[in-house]
């Protein structure tokens, strides 16, 4: 809905977009507005105009919606941190839902009908256990926080982040008060904290050439950084942080299969991978094990297993388990875990996925259910070997609504369907989302 002024276009914000724009239409064009909610009257700015959209920024919001929120963070809508502080959560979950449903129709023809309801976060604020912020001096001032919406400018976050876990604040506060009177703070570039069980860690990343400087001051000032367990120092091109003093591991814990099993304790490497949300990983696996329907008898195959997240909790219902993971480090981790956790029926292979499945596939093996759990980019260069394997089903975790739905199609050409798929709201007040799809083949090969 539209009304034209030459200069100065207003407009009805129709739907939320992939990206966390506001959608609305100016001369029949589609247009992004960003930090606009559905329901908005606003007056615009269009600021880049291109063949088939334009994008533009709000001048005013003339009748705000209904669905609008005040935002609880002082630096919204200048920090990147995210999009969607300013919406109701429960129209983010309608939106996200819509979102995910549209790009799967379009991406692999999946019916609305087969994605399920969102399964939203229990924590709308106060739940990322690990954040990677970052730094700059600025007019002799260290800032720490993240880059300006659109820009590589830190804005710092004098108040911390209403998204992140209490601890990670206290630890900002006090790397900001901290590594401002080291006399090559320019050089550090970033600041990762990781939030455990019972571990707070830190991962510095630095630029300079100071490095053992560095190193004696963070260990002298080891007390001044509580609640910190930890300090790391990330330099050059070294692929692991070095340990500078701490812990060395970041525990987190999952559900056991049954309702009377003992949780199970995992672990990872500072400066590995893991899941932000850890109620929402907890509720991930439960779905991966509703959705893949495991039996004692089968054989599983854990694609981009990470430090055996999924793997290590679904040994116990399983036959056997191979985990294949690119980084050493998590491989490291997933082998530590099986031990820790006395888990006796998997193997982890420290490979490429590509190439360790045409390894797989060349030695004849094969798996009744395939998981698999791929960076943004998604798994296009796989699903070949995937197909040739042979899998009954296959449940693919996806971050990525625009790659899983290629990849869905992929391997619909390969004889596989979906039959469901549930999205889940990992990350509360952003566009961003994760999602379990089952997939069944369709005729046995």
């Amino acid at each position: 809905m539209v009304a034209s002024n030459v200069s100065l276009p207003v407009a009805t914000i129709d739907k939320l977009a992939f990206g966390g724009s506001g959608v609305c239409r100016i001369d029949d064009k589609v247009c992004f507005v960003p930090y606009s909610c559905p329901g908005d009257t606003v007056s615009l700015q269009v600021v880049s105009e291109k063949k088939s959209y334009s994008s533009a920024d709000i001048v005013q919001v003339l009748t705000p919606s209904p669905f609008r929120t005040t935002p609880p963070c002082p630096r919204f809508g200048v920090c990147g941190g995210c999009n969607w502080q300013h919406v109701h959560y429960d129209v983010q979950l309608e939106q996200k839902r819509q979102i995910f449903a549209d790009t799967l129709w379009r991406g692999a023809r999946v019916a609305v009908e087969l994605i399920s309801a969102l399964l939203p976060a229990p924590q709308q604020y106060g739940y990322r256990s690990r954040v990677q912020f970052k730094t700059t001096v600025r007019q002799g001032k260290f800032q720490i926080g993240f880059y300006r919406q659109g820009s590589h400018a830190v804005i710092d976050l004098i108040d911390g982040c209403p998204l992140t876990v209490p601890t990670i604040n206290a630890v900002l506060a006090r790397c900001r008060s901290l590594l401002s009177i080291f006399s090559d703070a320019q050089a550090i570039t970033q600041v990762s904290v990781d939030v455990g069980e019972q571990e707070v860690v830190v991962v510095i990343q630095y630029a300079g050439s100071h490095h053992r400087q560095l190193s004696s001051f963070l260990r002298e000032h080891a007390q001044d950084f509580f609640p910190c367990t930890g300090i790391y120092l990330q330099t050059g091109e070294r692929k692991s942080p070095a340990k500078v003093w701490g812990s060395e591991r970041i525990s987190y814990s999952l559900p056991s299969h049954t309702t009377d099993g003992e949780p199970l304790l995992l672990s990872y490497e500072p400066g590995s991978f893991s899941q932000i949300n850890r109620s929402q990983n907890s509720v991930m696996l439960s779905v991966i094990r509703r959705l893949g329907g495991f039996l004692p008898t089968e054989k599983l195959l854990d694609l981009y297993c990470g430090n055996g997240n999924f793997t290590i909790p679904l040994a116990a219902e399983v036959a056997s388990v191979i985990g294949i993971e690119g980084s050493e480090a998590s491989i490291r981790s997933a082998r530590f875990n099986c031990d820790a956790n006395n888990v006796k029926n998997t193997e982890f292979i420290c490979r490429d996925v590509q190439s360790g499945l045409r390894q797989l596939v060349a030695d004849g093996r094969m798996f009744d259910t395939i998981l698999l759990d791929p960076p943004r980019a998604g798994a296009a260069d796989c699903i070949r070997s995937i197909a040739a394997l042979n899998p009954d089903k296959i449940v693919y975790v996806s971050c990525n609504p625009g790659t899983l739905g290629r990849d869905c199609a992929l391997l619909s050409d390969s004889g596989y369907r979906v039959i469901e798929s549930v999205p889940l709201d990992m990350f509360p007040q952003t566009y961003h989302l994760e999602s379990v799809t089952l997939l069944y083949q369709t005729v046995k090969g």
